[in-house]
């Protein structure tokens, strides 16, 4: 799986996923996500995020549950 969505840094929240750099750390979604906030609810709460940021969450959260090999990057 090739992540461009998710970016991974040292120096953006101490090296954790985070959504397009924007300091917003995946887990964070994931356990809005979890908290059953809607799709909707999430990008009316936060504008800067996009649907494609939430798929690609998910998808991560799904690929790390099969221990799948991940890449970062474009």
């Amino acid at each position: 799986m090739r992540l461009t969505r998710i970016t991974v840094r040292p120096d953006v929240c101490t090296g954790k996923p985070c959504i397009r750099d924007l300091r917003f750390p995946v887990a964070r979604l994931l356990r809005l996500l979890a908290a059953r906030q809607t799709p909707d609810q999430i990008l009316t709460a936060y504008p800067y995020l996009e649907a494609a940021d939430i798929d690609e969450a998910l998808g991560y959260a799904a690929s790390l549950a099969e221990d799948e090999t991940i890449e970062f990057g474009g």
